[in-house]
């Protein structure tokens, strides 16, 4: 009797336990690609397109579940920024069966060479604007004699190809000076069950191999004029196209951070020293979420301007206008599921 009460005792003390580890989709458990929207007009069209759609409300956010291109899916439009980004990928996974990732939507040219409207699908992402804040330009040594010794504070700086810190960042001004921001870039700490308890510091999140193996053979039909460009008689409205059709642009390095980019002078920053292609507020903070969780991810950006750019340029208007941003978005997106189901490939 007396072991019967104390086993009962501890099953009922250990639940909170089990129910605090307990595994992932709490709220549904079909294997699916989860799809994260940081545009709410793509997000439309996903939607309208996705077959058997059911809603999921958690924490006030709505998670779509359904079927697009043949691939069980579940949509969610996480919001503009680091913070909301990250949340929403923690909160799918955590309800959700996600075996795969996909972040799509706008974001800011770095890369002089790329065009309104162009869809970006760069190989890896990084957090720039995760940073030290020095005093000068000096490299940092907080923590002995040593330059870069940053480590009592438990940070890393980033390096370069010939494993140096990175420049910090200076402001040009005028006459041959330059004044310093001391804003040197440092990596990111990550811990997950495969490295714990050390963790590794890492500044690029690579996107999937696989996926970007498949986005490789996509040849979507993107379009210079949106659905809106319309003139009354129907015919299209060239003042609401782009000057020249979109292109689909695949490598190179994709950058996240807190701050709205429209710094042309940190823009040729970025561009100089890691050779960046786009900038956005959510897709490096969902690659830090995937890596933590062991969960593949890809993310495809919609070109709406060159970051920080003051000259008058008429794409820009014309892209979101007539409602061309969202529509290559999406071409891109279901263009990868179509090909994905096509592979045989499971989510």
């Amino acid at each position: 009797m007396l072991l019967s009460r104390w086993c009962a005792l501890m099953v009922c003390a250990a639940a909170p336990l089990f129910a605090l580890a307990a595994p992932r989709c709490l709220t549904e458990c079909t294997p699916r690609i989860g799809i994260v929207s940081a545009f709410g007009a793509e997000a439309d069209i996903l939607l309208a397109q996705t077959q058997g759609k059911r809603s999921h409300v958690v924490s006030g956010k709505t998670f779509t579940t359904g079927v697009l291109r043949g691939n069980p899916v579940v949509i969610v439009l996480s919001g503009v920024s680091m913070i909301n980004a990250a949340l929403v990928t923690q909160q799918m996974l955590d309800h959700f069966r996600v075996e795969r990732l996909v972040m799509s939507g706008i974001s800011g040219g770095i890369n002089p060479a790329r065009r309104v409207g162009d869809v970006l699908v760069p190989e890896r992402w990084a957090m720039p604007m995760e940073v030290y804040w020095s005093d000068d330009a000096r490299v940092p040594s907080p923590c002995g004699s040593a330059k870069a010794d940053v480590g009592c504070l438990g940070l890393r700086l980033a390096r370069g190809a010939d494993g140096q810190p990175l420049p910090s960042f200076s402001l040009p001004a005028s006459g041959a000076a330059s004044v310093p921001t001391g804003l040197f870039m440092r990596e990111n700490h990550v811990l997950h069950a495969g490295n714990a308890p050390r963790g590794e510091y890492r500044f690029d999140y690579p996107v999937d191999a696989r996926m970007l193996a498949v986005v490789r053979t996509l040849a979507p039909a993107l379009a210079r004029c949106g659905p809106r460009a319309r003139q009354p008689s129907g015919a299209p409205d060239p003042a609401q196209c782009v000057a020249q059709t979109p292109r689909l642009v695949i490598g190179g390095r994709g950058v996240s951070g807190t701050a709205f980019l429209a710094n042309p002078h940190y823009r040729q920053y970025l561009f100089e020293q890691i050779q960046a292609e786009t900038v956005d507020m959510e897709t490096a903070a969902l690659a830090h979420v995937a890596l933590v969780n062991r969960v593949p991810y890809i993310a495809f950006r919609s070109l709406s301007d060159l970051a920080g750019a003051t000259e008058f340029n008429a794409d820009v208007g014309a892209l979101f206008s007539s409602g061309l941003a969202e529509t290559n978005e999406a071409e891109v997106t279901l263009a990868f599921l179509a090909a994905w189901k096509k592979q045989g490939a499971r989510p």
